[in-house]
C-alpha cells in the first residue's frame, strides 16, 4: 500500500497492511539543534520548511512516512499582506513591530515565545472598511498555479509537469486547504477585540464572518476547479486552550457553524468526504459543533495538561469522529522508556479505528534526535 491509501484506509475504518508513521513537522530550532549536533548541515537545514522535500527527506531520515499536514490550497487571508515594520525600539531590548495581519507585536531577538499581540490596525468599522475589505476580495490569482505545483516537491506529476496523477497513483496524500473561519479573525484584530466586538457591535461582528467565510468559499470553489485530486478537506482555527475555548461555543455553532457546513456540502459534492481540522487547546465543547457541520477528522489533538485524546470523543459521537495526532511531542526530550510507555498508552486508542498516532505538534527543540528514530521504529513495531 502507498502512504497515501494507508492513511485514507484508516481513517475510513477499512483494513491496511500497517499504520502509517507520520509526524507534523518541526521547529526551526529544533532543526538548528539537530545542524548543532551534527545530525544535519547547514545547508540541509535552510531548505527544511513543511511539506519540503529537504523536510520529507528529515523525516524518512528519522524514521516516518510521511507529515500529515501536507497542506496546498489557495490564499484566504488578507491580500498583500501588511508589511512588517519596527515601530518602537524598547530599552529593555524589545521592540514593537507590525506583523502582516495587521497586529503590533512585541518581540526580541533569541525569544522562543509567541509574541505578546500589544496594538492592532483593526479597530473598527473605519479601518475594517479601509483596510480590510479590499483585502479580503477575491481574485484569480488567490490560487497561484506555481504555489500549488509546490507539491511536485513530493507528490509527482505527469509528463511534463503539467498534469497531476490520478489518487492511487500517488504515494502521498494531498490536503485541500479550505481556509480559518473564525481563527484568523483573531489573528486580525485579537482575541480579547473580537470578544468585545460581539457586544458592542454585533452587525460588523457578523460582517466579519460573512466576508472571511465567503472568500474561504471562493478559495475552495476554485481550488476544487483545479484539476488536482484532493484527498482531504482540511480547516486551521486555533480557538483552544488548555481550559476550554477562546469562543462562546452556542456563539461558534450559531455564527460560525452554516460557514463550515456551506464549505464541507461543496467538497462531498466533489467527492470529498474526509475533512479535517486543526486546533490546539482543549477542543471538547467545540466538537460537536465541527461535527454538526461537516468536519471529522481532529487534528492535532494536543494531549497537553488536560490529557486530550480521541477515546471520549469516539464513546460520545461514535464512528463519525475520526483522528489524527494525540501522541505527546514532549515525550521526545525524555528516554527510550518514555517513548514505550506514551506507545503502550496508543495501543488502546489505535484499536477503536478510524485514529493515527502523530505528534500532537511540530517536533519540539527539547526533542533528542535518538528517541525519534527509536519512536519511528517502535511504532512499527507495535502497530506493523
Amino acid at each position: 500500500m502507498t502512504n497515501r491509501e494507508r492513511i485514507l484506509a484508516v481513517l475510513n475504518y477499512e483494513s491496511y497492511d500497517r499504520m502509517p508513521v507520520v509526524h507534523f513537522g518541526f521547529l526551526a530550532t529544533t532543526v538548528q539543534r539537530w545542524v548543532s549536533e551534527g545530525h544535519l548541515t547547514s545547508e540541509e537545514a535552510a531548505c527544511v520548511w513543511d511539506c519540503s522535500a529537504a523536510e520529507d527527506a528529515l523525516g524518512k531520515r528519522l524514521g516516518f512516512d510521511c507529515n500529515y499536514h501536507n497542506r496546498i490550497g489557495a490564499n484566504a487571508r488578507i491580500s498583500p499582506a501588511f508589511e512588517y515594520k519596527v515601530v518602537e525600539e524598547l530599552p529593555d531590548g524589545f521592540r514593537k513591530a507590525q506583523n502582516s495581519c495587521g497586529a503590533i507585536i512585541l518581540e526580541k531577538d533569541g525569544a522562543g515565545s509567541i509574541p505578546a499581540e500589544v496594538d492592532h490596525i483593526l479597530k473598527g468599522r473605519k479601518e475594517w472598511e479601509e483596510e480590510f475589505l479590499p483585502r479580503l476580495r477575491y481574485f484569480d490569482e488567490r490560487l497561484n498555479n506555481e504555489m500549488v505545483k509546490r507539491s511536485t516537491d513530493i507528490v509527482p506529476f505527469g509528463a511534463g509537469g503539467k498534469d497531476y496523477l490520478m489518487r492511487e497513483e500517488r504515494d502521498i496524500h494531498i490536503l485541500l486547504h479550505c481556509g480559518s473561519l473564525y481563527g484568523v479573525l483573531r489573528d486580525y484584530m485579537g482575541m480579547e477585540n473580537l470578544c468585545y466586538l460581539l457586544a458592542d457591535d454585533e452587525p460588523l461582528f457578523d460582517e466579519m464572518i460573512e466576508v472571511n467565510a465567503g472568500l474561504c468559499y471562493r478559495c475552495v470553489e476554485a481550488a476544487l476547479a483545479s484539476g488536482v485530486n484532493w484527498d482531504i478537506g482540511h480547516f486551521w482555527e486555533d480557538i483552544a486552550f488548555k481550559n476550554g475555548p477562546l469562543v462562546n461555543p452556542s456563539v461558534f455553532r450559531k455564527k460560525v457553524g452554516p460557514h463550515y457546513k456551506r464549505i464541507t456540502d461543496l467538497l462531498r459534492k466533489h467527492g470529498i468526504e474526509l475533512v479535517s481540522l486543526d486546533c490546539d487547546g482543549c477542543i471538547d465543547s467545540l466538537v460537536p459543533i465541527w461535527l454538526e457541520n461537516g468536519v471529522n477528522v481532529m487534528f492535532p489533538i494536543e494531549v497537553g495538561t488536560w490529557g486530550g485524546n480521541i477515546k471520549p470523543w469516539r464513546e460520545k459521537y461514535g464512528r463519525e469522529i475520526r483522528g489524527v495526532g494525540g501522541m505527546a511531542k514532549r515525550i521526545f526530550g525524555y528516554d527510550y522508556a518514555a517513548v514505550d510507555a506514551e506507545i503502550e498508552r496508543l495501543k488502546p486508542l489505535v484499536d477503536l479505528g478510524g485514529y493515527i498516532p502523530c505528534p500532537d505538534h511540530r517536533v519540539s527543540d527539547d526533542a533528542k534526535w535518538e528517541n525519534v528514530q527509536y519512536y519511528c521504529e517502535r511504532m512499527r513495531q507495535a502497530f506493523g
